[in-house]
């Protein structure tokens, strides 16, 4: 894994208000795929729901962006089409900075400190969302971001024209200062992509890694 690190990015898990408390199942959209370590914290989420509400509520989760991909979900649950869902944060920089706090490089480089500036920021965002007619229930550190190519990396010039896989304005912006050209990709695309040359380089950690079949070059 590259040395560089990248703040793990919170993930946000929303709630549109005014959806009845009678209502027996929600969808919960998510884009990561079944054995992802996110999609399985949503799982457990959904079971304990339905433990703790004897059953009364059932939360349906739809990973894999099978019911909306990664940038429709925040969206969907504002307009109440998706009871509840998980968004990546950073994904939502250009809405508002607070958003892409989590994303700044070298900002917080241990889950220690994702969990300091979670609780630093929480404040914040929960305020902010609420605004927005959402409820943050919890969030999820990510492990490390680190370069994966197709070819091998020794230097910032190496980086030069590669098609590079950008997940939010943070790391869009990071390719663009190594001089590559950012290509935006949904994760449930990204084994395709990088099959067809769409793109040749991400910057991703290294459970998006694994799931997509991608290897890293130091």
């Amino acid at each position: 894994m590259a040395n560089q690190k990248i703040a793990a990015a919170a993930l946000a898990l929303g709630l549109a208000h005014g959806v009845a408390i009678a209502q027996t199942k929600w969808d919960l959209p998510a884009a990561y795929p079944p054995g992802n370590f996110h999609s399985e914290n949503l799982v457990q989420f959904a079971a304990d729901v339905d433990k703790a509400t004897g059953g009364k509520l059932k939360i349906v989760v739809h990973s894999n962006a099978s019911l909306f991909k990664a940038p429709e979900i925040k969206r969907a649950v504002q307009g109440s089409q998706a009871q509840a869902g998980e968004i990546l944060l950073a994904n939502f920089e250009n809405e508002n900075p607070l958003f892409g706090v989590d994303g700044v490089p070298f900002l917080a480089t241990s889950y220690a400190d994702s969990m300091k500036l979670y609780k630093a920021s929480r404040p914040a965002l929960e305020k902010l969302l609420a605004a927005q007619g959402i409820k943050l229930l919890y969030a999820v550190p990510w492990p490390p971001q680190g370069i994966f190519s197709k070819k091998p990396i020794n230097g910032v010039a190496d980086m030069k024209g590669l098609k590079w896989r950008a997940y939010s304005p943070a790391t869009a912006r990071i390719a663009e200062l190594v001089g590559a050209q950012p290509v935006t990709v949904q994760v449930a695309e990204l084994s395709q992509a990088m099959a067809t040359g769409v793109i040749d380089s991400l910057m991703t950690s290294r459970s998006t890694g694994f799931h997509t079949k991608t290897f890293v070059h130091i």
